[in-house]
């Protein structure tokens, strides 16, 4: 589920286990020298930078290693675009793309401090009945227990009440048998 807040701003909702995309468009593709999406909790480490025609490694907070890349590396039309894999409740967050521009006429790299030109809230859910879903019904697994509990003690009783009338049996019968006078 997607809702814009702002023009900039998106909130997303997903459920754990999903790959789901953060959107993100630069205005001109031709002069992007730097993509950088990091989200404000992770402090110094990004979740994803790409940087001269490549993903750059180094401090990548580690529960992104291997779960995140651009949609489109060639960043068609500006589409820099991230992809995020396999989402847990641990990536619930406010991520932020900023792009950086080769300026024209100009060698010097572009001042590393930007707006964000995105802004999403990404919102992981674990789905009812999936490992780690606190919003079930406890009560489900209590009534199982309940039911088999129940059970065992009913027939406890049904073969205690069997034997108490059985052995009650046999002992009218041998006193029947052996008479008044044994």
């Amino acid at each position: 589920m997607v809702r814009k807040i702002m023009n900039d701003q998106k909130i997303i909702t997903a459920d754990s286990g999903q790959n789901i995309t953060l959107t993100c468009r630069a205005p001109n593709s031709n002069n992007i020298i730097v993509v950088e999406w990091s989200r404000a909790d992770l402090e110094d480490e990004y979740v994803y930078m790409y940087r001269d025609e490549g993903p750059v490694l180094e401090d990548q907070h580690p529960s992104f290693k291997n779960r995140v890349d651009l949609q489109d590396r060639q960043m068609k039309d500006g589409d820099v675009s991230l992809i995020l894999n396999n989402v847990t409740i641990n990536d619930t967050g406010t991520y932020e793309c900023r792009v950086f521009m080769r300026e024209r006429n100009r060698r010097k790299r572009a001042h590393l401090k930007t707006d964000p030109i995105s802004i999403i809230d990404l919102s992981v859910v674990v789905p009812p009945g999936q490992p780690g879903d606190d919003n079930k019904d406890e009560g489900g697994g209590k009534e199982d227990g309940s039911v088999g509990l129940i059970v065992s003690l009913i027939v406890s009783a049904v073969l205690l009440a069997a034997t108490v009338v059985g052995f009650l049996i046999y002992r009218k019968h041998k006193q029947q048998n052996q008479g008044p006078y044994s």
